[in-house]
């Protein structure tokens, strides 16, 4: 891993609802990529990759007439051959992470199944890939996330009587407890110390209120566990996910917000039906 020390000491400071941030995810891009070891630009790309995932779903559903966000570390044509080459059963390339092939066959083997939601399932195969990051620091960032997500998951399941073990994605004790537990806590009390503080950020009517604690807890996270990390790439990769939070702040009003967030809730409503347990 590099020292970094005159690309971080450039980083300007940021504060979550401090506004627009002066600087974009395009300028962290064009300043700093360019000067990042092998093993470091993988540990940054991580975060990137999380909108090919978007972008790969977006052509395998609409072709051509996909819009595909321009973050991602590969552009259109390479995601299409990519698609392409599984469905020929080619050869496929060894500088693309493992899990997109992964998911791509199982996605052609059953894209006729119902009730398969893709997000969570590409989901999955990123964050088992990203958590065998061998930077721990990324890793475990991204196996808090995958927690985080999977408990939430879990309480909203359980509230409306669905089956939590098919909603909960990955493996890892976390995710084995929740789909085993009847207890309050999912047994985690001991586990996780953030237990508590996402259970009662689920009785939160307010989606947008919520999403912004939701923010502001993986902020302390990234505060909390990068203190001793000065000028490294965990303090680029630090940098680039609050830039990626305040950016998505910034950009995101109050009543597109909740227009938001009151779809995605309807669509949830709309899927209860096919998942319901029986009491």
């Amino acid at each position: 891993m590099g020292n970094y020390y005159y690309l971080v000491a450039g980083l300007p400071d940021i504060a979550f609802d401090g506004g627009r941030p002066q600087f974009s995810i395009e300028r962290f891009r064009e300043e700093v990529e360019p000067y990042l070891s092998a093993s470091d630009a993988k540990c940054i790309n991580l975060f990137f990759l999380s909108v090919d995932n978007a972008n790969i779903l977006a052509l395998l559903r609409r072709g051509e007439d996909a819009a595909i966000d321009k973050y991602g570390c590969y552009s259109r044509r390479e995601l299409q051959e990519i698609i392409e080459s599984v469905s020929a059963g080619d050869v496929y390339r060894k500088d693309v992470p493992s899990y997109i092939y992964s998911f791509l066959e199982r996605y052609m083997a059953t894209e006729a199944a119902e009730n398969v939601i893709w997000e969570d399932v590409i989901g999955a195969y990123y964050y088992d890939y990203a958590m065998k990051s061998p930077n721990s620091f990324v890793a475990g960032w991204f196996e808090y996330n995958l927690n985080v997500n999977n408990i939430l998951i879990a309480l909203s399941a359980r509230k409306y009587k669905l089956a939590i073990a098919e909603t909960v994605v990955g493996d890892g004790e976390v995710a084995t407890a929740l789909r085993t537990s009847g207890a309050r806590d999912f047994g985690l009390a001991g586990v996780v110390d953030y237990i508590e503080d996402l259970q009662r950020l689920s009785e939160n009517g307010n989606l947008l209120e919520r999403e912004r604690q939701l923010d502001t807890m993986r902020w302390a996270w990234l505060d909390d566990n990068s203190v001793s990390k000065h000028f490294s790439v965990e303090r680029l990769f630090v940098f680039l996910v609050k830039l990626g939070i305040t950016e998505r702040w910034a950009s995101l009003d109050a009543d597109k917000g909740m227009e938001t967030y009151n779809a995605l809730i309807e669509e949830l409503k709309s899927g209860m039906e096919n998942h319901k347990v029986e009491v």
